[in-house]
Parts: C-alpha cells; structure tokens; sequence
C-alpha cells in the first residue's frame, strides 16, 4: 500500500539517489579506501590469532575442533563408502556360491 504512494516513493527515490551519491563520493576517496581495507585486513587477522588460540586451548583440554571434527566426519564417510563397497562383493560371492 505504501509503495503505491507517490510521496513515498519520492523519498525512497530520493533516498537511494543520496546513498548511491554518498557511496561514490566515499569510495572515490584514497583515504577512506585505504582505511577500510586495512580495517578488513587487521580483522582478518585479529580472527585468524583467536581461531588459532581456540585451537589451541581446545587442544589443551583435550577436545576437538572444528576442523578436527570435520576431518573425522570425511574418514567415517569414506569407512561407510569402503564397507557398502565390500558388503556389495560379499553379496556378490554368496549369490555366486548358492547358484549351481
């Protein structure tokens, strides 16, 4: 209902003309590019240090990470595949074996 009104959907018109306009003007400016990248850099670090101690004192209590738990999933699925496999060629025998 709202979006039908006219004066509404003048200053959502409006709206997105000044973001997009203050959106240019900020990524025009070195200065402020600079600054977020380095912002996103020095998270991105900040969170590979804290990934890295979680790590390391979940090692320390003798638990598992993530990454551990990961790769144990992919060894018990590729277990699950090598068994259906053998089990297929154990069938395979027996239907063999019972069929004069």
């Amino acid at each position: 209902m709202l979006k039908n009104n006219p004066v509404v959907r003048r200053l959502v018109e409006t709206g997105e003309e000044r973001v997009g306009k203050l959106a240019s003007t900020l990524l025009s400016n070195e200065s402020f590019v600079a600054t977020v990248q380095s912002l996103v850099s020095k998270s991105l670090a900040a969170k590979g240090t804290v990934d890295k101690s979680l790590r390391s004192a979940l090692s320390a209590m003798n638990l598992p990470s993530s990454a551990d738990v990961e790769s144990l999933r992919a060894k018990v699925e590729d277990l699950e595949r090598l068994l259906t496999s053998v089990e297929k060629k154990v069938d395979a025998l027996l239907a063999a074996r019972t069929t004069p």
